[in-house]
C-alpha cells in the first residue's frame, strides 16, 4: 500500500483531488474553445445561440456534454480512485454487484423523494434571483428543450445515454464515490458529509431556480450510497431520476402523454408528507438488505495514522 492516497493526509488528498478537477476541466474548456471554431466556423458562444435555427448543430452541443461528463467529472474520480489504493473500483464501491432487492428498494426510495424535491422547486421559484439570472435559466431550459426533441426512437435511445446514463455514471463517481468519501471523512460526520455533498452537487450545476429540489435528490443519492455500500445503486437510481424525465417527454412529443413533463406542476402537501415516512421506510429497509462499508475510519486507526504522520515528520 505505500505510496497510494490512502496514507496521505486528509488535506492532501483533498488537494489532490480538487486539482485534478481544475485542471480537467481547464483542459475541456481550453481544447474546446480551440477546436470548436476549427470545425464548425462558429464560437461556441455563437453555436449555443444559433442552435435555435439551425439543427445541424445540437449535434455538436450534445458531443460538448458528452465530453465535458467525462472529462470534467469521470476522468477526476477515476485518477483519483486508482491512486487511493490497488483495487479502486472496491474503494468507490463498485463491488460486489447488487443484487435484485437491493435495486427495486434504491429505485423506490429515491421516486418517493421526488415529491419533496418537487414541492421544494415550487419554494424554488420565488426565490429573490435577479431577472438576469432567470432570463439566462430561461434561455437555458429553452437550448435543453431543442436538444431533447426526438423525432423518432433513435433520438430517443441517444438522449437516454447522454442524458441520464453518461452522467449518472460520471456525477455519481465523483460526487458520491470521491467528493463524499472525502467530506465524510474529514468531519467525521457522516450525514454532515452527505448534506454538505448534496449542496456542492446542486452548485455546481449552477441553476439557482432548481437549487432546493437538486440538493434534495442529491441527499437522496448521497443516502443510497451511505447505506448500501454500492455505488451502482447511486448510479442507477440517478439513470431513473434522469431518464424518467426523458421518456416521458417523448411520450409528450409523440401525444402518449397529455402533460409536459418539463412543466412544474403544482405537488400536494399531503402527498409530500406521505412520501417522507415512506422514503424513510424504504431506505431501512436498503439498510437491512445491505452490508455498508466503513465511511469513517476507527478512532484508533484515525489517531495512529496521525502518530505516523508526526513520527515521519523530519522537523520533529
Amino acid at each position: 500500500m505505500t505510496g497510494y492516497l490512502k496514507q496521505s493526509s486528509s488535506f492532501l488528498q483533498f488537494i489532490t483531488f480538487l486539482g485534478f478537477f481544475f485542471l480537467c476541466f481547464a483542459i475541456y474548456l481550453v481544447v474546446l474553445q480551440a477546436v470548436t471554431p476549427s470545425i464548425t466556423g462558429q464560437s461556441l458562444e455563437a453555436i449555443q445561440s444559433n442552435a435555435f435555427t439551425d439543427p445541424n448543430l445540437l449535434g455538436y452541443l450534445k458531443i460538448t456534454q458528452f465530453l465535458y461528463t467525462v472529462v470534467v467529472f469521470f476522468v477526476p474520480a477515476a485518477i483519483f480512485a486508482c491512486l487511493w489504493q490497488p483495487r479502486p473500483a472496491a474503494f468507490l464501491g463498485l463491488k460486489p454487484a447488487p443484487t435484485g432487492i437491493q435495486i427495486v428498494i434504491a429505485l423506490l426510495a429515491m421516486y418517493a423523494v421526488l415529491p419533496l424535491a418537487g414541492i421544494l422547486g415550487e419554494w424554488n421559484q420565488h426565490f429573490p434571483i435577479s431577472q438576469h439570472a432567470r432570463d439566462m435559466e430561461a434561455m437555458a431550459e429553452k437550448l435543453l428543450k431543442v436538444m431533447l426533441n426526438m423525432p423518432s426512437p433513435k433520438d430517443l435511445l441517444v438522449n437516454l445515454i447522454l442524458v441520464a446514463i453518461v452522467p449518472a455514471i460520471g456525477e455519481e463517481l465523483f460526487f458520491r464515490g470521491v467528493l463524499q468519501r472525502l467530506i465524510i471523512k474529514s468531519t467525521r460526520k457522516v450525514w454532515l458529509g452527505v448534506f454538505i455533498t448534496s449542496i456542492i452537487f446542486s452548485a455546481v450545476h449552477g441553476e439557482m431556480l432548481d437549487f432546493l429540489p437538486r440538493v434534495a435528490l442529491g441527499f437522496g443519492l448521497g443516502a443510497i450510497y451511505v447505506i448500501s455500500g454500492n455505488l451502482w445503486l447511486s448510479i442507477l437510481a440517478h439513470v431513473l431520476n434522469n431518464g424518467s424525465q426523458v421518456v416521458m417527454l417523448y411520450l409528450f412529443q409523440h401525444g402518449m402523454m397529455a402533460d409536459d413533463p418539463m412543466k412544474d406542476t403544482p405537488i400536494a402537501w399531503y402527498y409530500v408528507a406521505l412520501s417522507i415516512p415512506f422514503a424513510i421506510g424504504l431506505f431501512w429497509a436498503l439498510r437491512k438488505k445491505s452490508t455498508p462499508m466503513p465511511m469513517i475510519e476507527p478512532r484508533e486507526n484515525y489517531k495512529k495514522d496521525e502518530v505516523n504522520e508526526i513520527g515521519m515528520d523530519e522537523k520533529l
